[in-house]
């Protein structure tokens, strides 16, 4: 499985309106060679360089299989993030460049759980269910 964005490349420059600076929407992403069997993705977007610990800032699950993800959409189900909200939240670090990490998972069943879960949850109920996954880091430092 391969993840992308034509927003930013593999380890660079996340563009400023994706972030808490500017609109603070998801950007668009790129999912590709999603296997067959796959029946739902995940998608989980965290900041492991946050001072108090990696940081969540979106969950998503039970993610019709699709090949795109559209900027500021919403195309699952949204977990709670570590701002206390279900929604995107854009990167935000107090200092320093941190790196954001996007990660695609395709799952061999639905999850079926309600809104609102943590990232833990999700990786809770993913177990033994991941057909194939897939990461797109991204770079940003407040300017």
């Amino acid at each position: 499985m391969k993840l992308t964005s034509p927003e930013f490349q593999n380890n660079g420059l996340i563009p400023k309106k994706f972030t808490c600076q500017g609109e603070d929407v998801n950007p668009a992403l790129v999912i590709e060679e999603i296997p067959q069997n796959a029946k739902t993705l995940v998608l989980i977007v965290d900041d492991p360089d946050a001072p108090a610990g990696t940081w969540v800032h979106w969950v998503v699950y039970d993610i019709p299989v699709l090949s795109s993800i559209k900027e500021d959409s919403v195309p699952g189900r949204q977990g709670v993030n570590d701002f206390g909200t279900g929604d995107y939240g854009g990167p935000c670090p107090p200092y320093g460049t941190h790196r954001y990490f996007f990660r695609a998972y395709a799952l061999d069943r639905a999850l079926n759980l309600p809104q609102g879960k943590s990232k833990n949850d999700v990786l809770k109920v993913m177990q033994g269910h991941v057909l194939s996954q897939s990461e797109l880091v991204g770079l940003y430092k407040k300017i």
